[in-house]
Order: C-alpha cells, then structure tokens, then sequence
C-alpha cells in the first residue's frame, strides 16, 4: 500500500515519523507522491500549544474528503495529541471515519496494526502508557541521509507549568548507552556524516540507568565512531549544564561549539513561577562559562513572551536581559495556554493584545543583536555540510556551520553530503551568504 504521513512538532517527532516510514516500508509498503494518492494516511502530531492542537484538529476534519473519495484508505492519528486523557474518545466522536490512534509508545505495532485493520476494518486505539525502552533502533526512513537523529532518552521529568510534555512523553528513560552507540555506528557505515542526539532533557541523560553514567560520557563513547564528523543535541536545560559536561565538550571537537540553552524569561519571578529551576543570575554565569571556553561558540534560547502574571516591569526586567545575554539567536513565542498544565489554570492570563506587543518588542531588541553577531563572521572561512539545494534556486546550496549558521552559496548538487570550505560574503538576521573558498572543492 502507498502511504503518506505528515508531521507536526519538534524534532522528536520527526524521528517519529522517520521511524514509522522504516516500518511501514520494511512490511513492503511504499511511500506516495502525495496525500490524495495514499491508502495510509499518517498524522503524527504535536501537542506543546493549544492553538497549533486546534490547526491539526482542522487538518484531521479535512481527512474526511479523503476517506469519502477513498473508502478502504486506513487513516491514523498519531504522536503526542493521542496521549492526553481523553483524547482519543474525543477524536473518534469527532471524526468517525479515523481507523487507529496510536500513542507515542506504540509505534512499533503500527505495521500489525495496519494488517488488522485490513482484515476486520476494527477501529484500534493503542495510547497506554509503556515506559520499555527498546534495546535495539526501530528501522526508520530517513530522507536526509547524511545527517540522522538518534534518540537518547525518552520523556521528561521537569514539568515546568507550561508544558505538557511530562503528561503525553511520560517520564524520563534513557537508551542503554551500548545500544546508542551501535545505532550511531550503522549510521556511520550506511553514509551518515552528522548525528542529532534527542531528548527532551539530554543533559539528565542516564540518572535512571542502573549502570552509573551521564551525558558527558555518553559523548565520550561515541565520539571516536569512524565516519561521524559532527554530533549535535536538542535539548539542553540550563539547570542541568554543569562544569563536567563543559570540560568534556571542549575535549571532544566532534561536538559542534553550538550552545542551545533555553531560557524562557529573563525575570525570575517568571521563572520561579514557570518552575525553571534556576535564576537569571545563574544562567547569566552559565554563559559566562561557555563564552570563555568557547569565545566562538553561538549560543541561542528560546523566550516566551506574556507568560500569566508577567506585568510590564517583568517584561522590561526580560528585554534587558536579552541585551546583557546578547544571544546568537532567539526563538520566541508568544505564550499558549495548554489545558492541562498548571499555567493554564493560572488567572492572571494576558491579553492576545499586550501580548502580540511584546513580542514584536522583543525581536526588536534581539534581530539586531542577532545581525551584528552574523556581520561578524563576514570574511571568515566556514566549513559547511552541503544539505542539499535552497528552497529558492536549485543552483544555490544551502547548509550549516559547525556553530549551527545557515549559508547560502552557490555550487553543484553534486556537493550535498560533503564537507565544503565556504567565505562568507554577506549577512541577514536568519542566514549568511558565501562562496567556496576551495574552487578544487567542486
């Protein structure tokens, strides 16, 4: 059968879908050209805000065309919406025509799944919590095959009051470092160039194993893996950074000098009351020590703008201390209620309105911050891993430094999966521009 799924969310989620295409595919199906063309409909979907639930909820009505055009297509719902309580009734009351809701622990019964509905045409919910970590990588499709992600850990333990994820992942369980290794080890030998290590909290890696370890010697063990040149990780929390695992990075050159570290607020009232765990104090010692280990590492954050109860003075406290951070970059968000986190019961909610402002005055402080450091780097020689074409002009490439800046450049589509040495020319806020600077590299 031709099979199509689409993908909402993080990373995570992404290595979901790779690994329910390496199953489908291994139970002989074969992907479609596009949705209309798909017997197996997959959605793998997201459920960190309540506003992009309620988008793939549309998404999922407009599913009943298909199955109308297509009686007999088999059509899922998957991912992290699946495994709120009461989920699945819900989706199955409101659209009828769903075949199986599947829970992020079940991925690996998708293949039998599919084989029962085809016989008996049964509706089939699998959303029970399996806290099992399987001892071996499930196959997975990748469609980048130079670079791959490998899972480390699965759930999370921090339940700061925003987030759902503690609720849909379950808690923290992390991969035998043994069995992380052998993945990572195929994947060199089938081609792969650059590693993307997950969890939702790598830096808590292995406090549930009974084999003492931890994130730093993970990245120890791994790291002299022939044929990976890169590792990279996603994501860290500031609280559980420590000295150790700085020393080892600086140690190992694999380790990409790119320093994700989410901060959320710079006010710690806000922070204390999104049950962070530290202080922007300690934060700002933490980047202290990153800068002076690593003076050309970039370090990047996430903040979160009209969290409940952030007044005005909160929010000044946050923009002056993105001045005195001065971040590489910032992903910023506008605040979300999700139902069933503590902060949505909070009734000290903003307004859509104060908001919106704040988050527009937030990018005007950080999009220059973000420019300059981009400006600098003008005239440098970078090395690039050639990812392929830039979505505007296929004789342009696109890839990404060893401190994780997006370059455009021109050259062949021969170079994708190469390492290239490429002079920056010109800077944006988002990305730079280059040559090769190596014309022998063509």
């Amino acid at each position: 059968m031709l099979y199509y799924i689409e993908t909402f969310g993080c990373q995570m989620n992404a290595h979901d879908s790779e690994i329910m295409a390496g199953l489908l595919e291994q139970a002989g199906h074969m992907a479609a050209g596009c949705l209309a063309e798909a017997q197996i409909v997959i959605f793998n979907t997201c459920a960190v805000r309540e506003s992009s639930e309620n988008k793939i909820i549309g998404h999922i009505g407009n599913l009943k065309h298909h199955k109308e055009a297509n009686p007999d297509s088999i059509l899922v719902i998957a991912g992290c919406m699946t495994q709120q309580n009461g989920m699945a009734e819900k989706l199955l009351q409101k659209f009828p025509f769903l075949d199986i809701i599947l829970g992020t622990y079940a991925l690996d019964k998708l293949p039998r799944y599919i084989e029962e509905i085809c016989q008996k045409r049964k509706k089939l919910v699998d959303n029970i919590e399996n806290y099992t970590v399987s001892s071996c990588a499930l196959p997975s499709k990748r469609l980048d095959k130079n670079r791959a992600y490998v899972t480390i850990m699965h759930g999370c333990n921090n339940f700061c009051t925003y987030c759902i994820v503690p609720y849909v992942r379950g808690r923290e369980r992390s991969r035998n470092p043994e069995d992380i290794r052998q993945e990572m080890i195929s994947l060199a030998q089938d081609g792969c160039k650059e590693i993307m290590l997950l969890g939702q909290n790598v830096n808590s890696y292995g406090k549930d194993l009974s084999k003492k370890t931890n994130f730093a010697s993970l990245l120890r063990s791994v790291h002299d893996i022939e044929g990976i040149q890169r590792i990279r990780y996603m994501t860290s929390h500031p609280r559980d950074f420590n000295d150790e695992l700085l020393q080892t990075i600086l140690e190992l050159p694999k380790v990409c000098r790119c320093f994700h570290l989410p901060v959320q607020a710079g006010c710690d009232k806000i922070l204390k009351k999104m049950n962070r765990g530290y202080t922007t104090a300690e934060y700002k010692k933490l980047i202290a020590a990153v800068r002076e280990l690593f003076p050309e590492a970039s370090i990047t954050t996430d903040l979160m703008v009209g969290f409940p109860g952030e007044t005005d003075e909160d929010f000044a406290e946050t923009l002056q201390f993105v001045k005195d951070c001065a971040f590489d970059a910032a992903y910023t968000f506008i605040y979300s209620k999700r139902s069933g986190t503590p902060a949505a019961k909070d009734p000290e909610q903003i307004s859509a309105a104060v908001k919106k402002k704040r988050i527009l005055e937030l990018m005007e402080v950080q999009n220059p911050i973000s420019l300059n450091y981009n400006k600098a780097m003008i005239g440098r020689e970078e090395l690039v891993l050639v990812e392929g074409p830039s979505h505007a002009r296929e004789d342009i490439l696109t890839g990404h430094t060893d401190n994780y800046k997006i370059v455009n450049f021109p050259g062949d589509k021969s170079l994708v999966g190469q390492f290239v040495p490429v002079k920056i020319m010109s800077a944006k806020t988002w990305h730079l521009t280059g040559q090769i600077a190596n014309k022998d590299a063509e």
